[in-house]
């Protein structure tokens, strides 16, 4: 019989999801919603400047809303997934 998996839990802080993770037994949670994060470590000093029509902004920024980030971190991820096909 399988077990039912537990809903992870939303936190507030950076210091309650610590002290969740240090205390839970996590093979108890569903962690299949969960998607891959990429972290930017590089200074960004580089400026691009682009113009779009009003649409496909609109479109950029609402598409970076949904994934909760800002639109220009989305531009970012879009530059680097092209440039590694073409790799």
């Amino acid at each position: 019989m399988k077990k039912e998996l537990k809903k992870f839990p939303a936190h507030k802080t950076d210091e309650e999801a610590e002290l969740f993770v240090d205390e839970a037994d996590l093979s108890e949670y569903d962690f299949s919603g969960f998607k891959p994060a990429q972290f930017e470590f590089q200074k960004k000093a580089a400026r691009l400047e682009l113009r779009l029509p009003d649409e496909q902004l609109a479109a950029l920024k609402q598409a970076a809303k949904k994934q909760g980030i800002p639109y220009t971190r989305l531009v970012r991820q879009f530059i680097d997934q092209g440039m590694r096909k073409l790799g």
